[in-house]
């Protein structure tokens, strides 16, 4: 959003009305008080000499950027050096930006607090200045702005989940437990009642704790959590027989991947009761279900607020690094998102998938060798993870390092055994069939079929293989017909299919489904190639001159490059194959 007008304070008044997510987003301003064209700075530069102006533009481009750490500092530095409604602008801005940057000491000290300050603004700041006084162990600070007049009636959710938490902090039990009622948000409330179970506990009143956490998982209890919450009590209070009765019924109804097989196994053989979490940790916790919401509603910016605060808390929270990492990777900030990826620790539940995604950022910004390197060294940490074993098999696919992705492969298919998942054997068959072991890829691709016969991809890779290799036409033909009638927007399966027809010596049919396939596809120089052979058997040459031509512009592989020379020298000879009639 570009604003032109003619003075900077001018901007200033227009944009200081905005919603707080709104501040981060102008790009550019318009002409200087003396009347010079619009500037856009660019980001991490200071123009104007370090002058209160440079200062905002270059915080306005790092903003733009994705930039929010660099941003916070420009913004801050030239707040500094103003004063009257332009300073305060500029402090707006300061806070949001270092907000967003996660230096939530910094956006607490900023917080608009004036009554000329834009109210949405600076009730947030009461949200972030009570989350700062928390993180402080200011117990009494942080209630009394949690539950102030000026606490913002936008973030009920959040601000309703912390106040007991703060209570609790403050030494006011009775206020810790009094039962916050969210009109609305079914998700918040759940976890608001999670919250009072933990919160009895606390209190010593570990009955009613009992009572709260039963009450939940009478309800439905999604995912198990209350379960998992009631059986670590239930843990800590010596009965690990109840807790590992709780955890085998939430295991019947969610299975024990995860956390709840875990908690089983470790109740079943008597071990140490996990560690009551601290005060921030829970405050913490308290702030993801609001910030996952705001996921959902693609409410992003507010989102990486919610989720800096509850970083501010607890540090070491790294589903919250992951959730941050993911919507910096969004809006492009792919340093900061690398950061944010970096920081979840191994052993955690989060750690494979955080490096999974540093490793993918990489190789989405073209530094192969830095993403094969990360990916290494994760396998490396956790051999037995199966998504940290994809990754790596996946990125050597990517750099035709076809034998190490199988026998990055080979490894997790063994563990499994008969229950290998049917994408794994067919990421397999790709590597088998890429490095010349076609028996190989073969077997896989008949067993993946076996586990899921109706799989479109399979059914077209293993029919078209066979295709190409002139084996088994007729049974092949059939696959990729099924394959094409499961997904006949696919271009790479129609081309199987007019393929298969043309194999057989259909090329009338042939030319009709491999047209409809080029359509689709018009990019895919292997569809071309087939179209112009196509053309060619029903005589219609310069046809077929003009698609092999078009496959020379659309980077065929050398192999394809040089039997595109030939066919525009000689043509093709003798058609070789059954010939069957037509539509069969």
């Amino acid at each position: 959003m570009a604003i032109r007008t003619s003075s900077m304070h001018s901007c200033f008044k227009v944009l200081a009305c905005l919603p707080l997510m709104a501040l981060c987003a102008c790009a550019t301003v318009g002409a200087s008080d003396g009347g010079a064209p619009a500037k856009t700075a660019v980001a991490g530069s200071v123009p104007d000499g370090g002058s209160p102006y440079g200062l905002f533009l270059a915080g306005q481009a790092a903003a733009q950027h994705g930039r929010s750490d660099a941003a916070s500092g420009f913004f801050g530095r030239a707040a500094n050096a103003n004063v009257g409604q332009d300073g305060r602008y500029l402090g707006m801005r300061a806070f949001t930006a270092a907000l967003l940057a996660g230096d939530v000491r910094a956006a607490a000290a900023l917080a608009p607090t004036g009554p000329d300050m834009e109210p949405g603004l600076r009730r947030f700041g009461v949200l972030v200045r009570g989350v700062e006084a928390l993180a402080e162990g200011q117990g009494k600070r942080a209630r009394d702005l949690l539950t102030s007049p000026d606490a913002d009636p936008a973030h009920e959710a959040a601000t309703a989940l912390l106040a007991p938490w703060a209570a609790a902090a403050a030494g006011d039990a009775n206020g810790s437990i009094a039962h916050p009622i969210i009109a609305d948000a079914p998700v918040s409330q759940f976890f608001a009642n999670l919250d009072q179970g933990k919160l009895f506990e606390r209190a010593r009143r570990f009955d009613e704790a009992e009572t709260a956490f039963r009450a939940l998982i009478a309800k439905g209890d999604p995912g198990g959590i209350a379960s998992l919450d009631l059986g670590e009590m239930l843990e800590r209070r010596g009965r690990s027989a109840d807790a590992v009765a709780i955890y085998d019924s939430a295991i019947g109804r969610y299975g024990d991947a995860g956390a709840l097989g875990t908690a089983r196994a470790r109740a079943a053989a008597g071990k140490p009761a996990p560690r009551e979490a601290s005060l921030r940790q829970s405050a913490a916790e308290a702030l993801m279900a609001p910030a996952g919401q705001l996921i959902e509603q693609k409410q992003g910016e507010f989102a990486l607020a919610y989720l800096r605060l509850a970083l501010r808390l607890d540090p070491e929270r790294d589903e919250a690094w992951v959730m941050v990492g993911d919507i910096l990777s969004d809006t492009n900030d792919l340093d900061g998102a690398r950061v944010a990826y970096g920081a979840a620790h191994p052993g955690s539940d989060q750690y494979a998938s955080a490096r999974d995604k540093l490793a993918w950022s990489y190789q989405k910004a073209g530094d192969k060798d830095a993403a094969l390197k990360i990916a290494r060294e994760t396998f490396a940490a956790a051999p037995d993870e199966p998504s940290v074993a994809v990754t790596l098999a996946d990125l050597l696919r990517a750099g035709e390092q076809y034998d190490e992705s199988a026998k990055v492969l080979d490894g997790i298919i063994a563990r499994a055994g008969d229950n290998a998942d049917w994408r794994l054997l067919y990421m397999r068959a790709v590597d088998f069939e890429e490095s010349g072991r076609w028996p190989d890829a073969e077997r896989d691709l008949q067993t993946a079929l076996k586990k899921q016969p109706d799989e479109p991809e399979l059914l077209n890779f293993l029919g078209y293989s066979w295709i190409a290799r002139g084996e088994k036409l007729p049974a092949a033909l059939a696959m990729v017909q099924k394959a094409v009638s499961l997904q006949p927007d696919s271009g790479a399966m129609l081309d199987s299919l007019g393929w298969g027809y043309y194999r057989m010596g259909n090329f009338t049919t042939a030319v009709t489904k491999l047209e409809s396939a080029v359509e689709l596809e018009p990019g895919d120089p292997d569809v071309n190639n087939h179209l112009g052979d196509a053309y060619w058997r029903v005589n219609r040459r310069i046809e077929a001159q003009y698609q092999w031509r078009r496959v020379l512009t659309l980077e065929p592989s050398a192999k394809l490059k040089i039997e595109i020379d030939e066919k525009l020298k000689h043509g093709l000879g003798a058609a070789a194959g059954p010939a069957v009639v037509a539509g069969s």
